[in-house]
């Protein structure tokens, strides 16, 4: 029976290696960059071999790409959230682009992913279009859907939807960006910048009855 529970727990640990890696690879690369991370500082935070994970990732580009990729599957689609979503679609608006705010530009995990892709997207393409695709594009979608059900139901105006999603979205990466940046120098609430960003569009995107829509 030891001798069973032993083989069992061995291959758990070989199951769990290659996402322990990767999250361990996470910390040096959004730490130091990915000219200035060694592989071996990466498996020294694991306490195992270089060899072990050149196993699993026969190099150090393979290794980034593949950590980028699963760093961003901790992202949540906020599409899934429109239906627990209550109010006018003005507020459910609102609501989405707070929830959104909370796990990109608020998060320092998907911070570290943006800075990366900024800083190493040149060098890695495909990184900058894993961001996009998993961060930008579903809020996009979302944002589209809940514009489109407040032009049907007159709630918005038709001709100032089109870039609305947008002009909306468009808030919570410069709060992301703008923290990276300027957040040891110029402290700033980002919640308070994005809250009258959204007023602004809003206000833009609102049926008037003196306004030709």
């Amino acid at each position: 029976m030891n001798r069973v529970e032993k083989k069992t727990s061995r291959a758990e640990r070989k199951a769990r290696r290659p996402d322990e890696i990767l999250e361990a690879a996470f910390g040096e690369f959004a730490a130091q960059g990915y000219a200035a991370t060694r592989v071996e500082d990466v498996a020294a935070r694991l306490g195992i071999t270089k060899g072990t994970i050149y196993f699993y990732f026969p190099t150090k580009e393979v290794l980034f790409q593949e950590t980028f990729r699963h760093a961003s599957t901790s992202y949540a689609d906020p599409s899934t959230a429109i239906g627990s979503l209550r109010g006018s679609t003005a507020d459910r608006i609102r609501a989405l682009l707070l929830i959104s705010y909370e796990s990109t530009a608020n998060d320092r995990k998907t911070g570290d992913l943006l800075r990366l892709s900024l800083v190493e997207g040149t060098r890695f393409p495909e990184a900058v279009d894993c961001y996009h695709g998993r961060f930008i594009t579903p809020t996009l979608a979302a944002l589209a859907a809940l514009i489109e059900q407040g032009v049907k139901s007159g709630e918005f105006c038709q001709h100032a939807a089109p870039h609305a999603p947008d002009v909306l979205a468009s808030s919570i990466f410069q709060v992301a960006v703008w923290r990276l940046m300027f957040a040891d120098r110029t402290p700033f609430d980002g919640k308070a910048l994005l809250e009258a960003h959204i007023d602004l569009v809003m206000s833009g995107l609102m049926q008037r009855s003196e306004r030709r829509c």
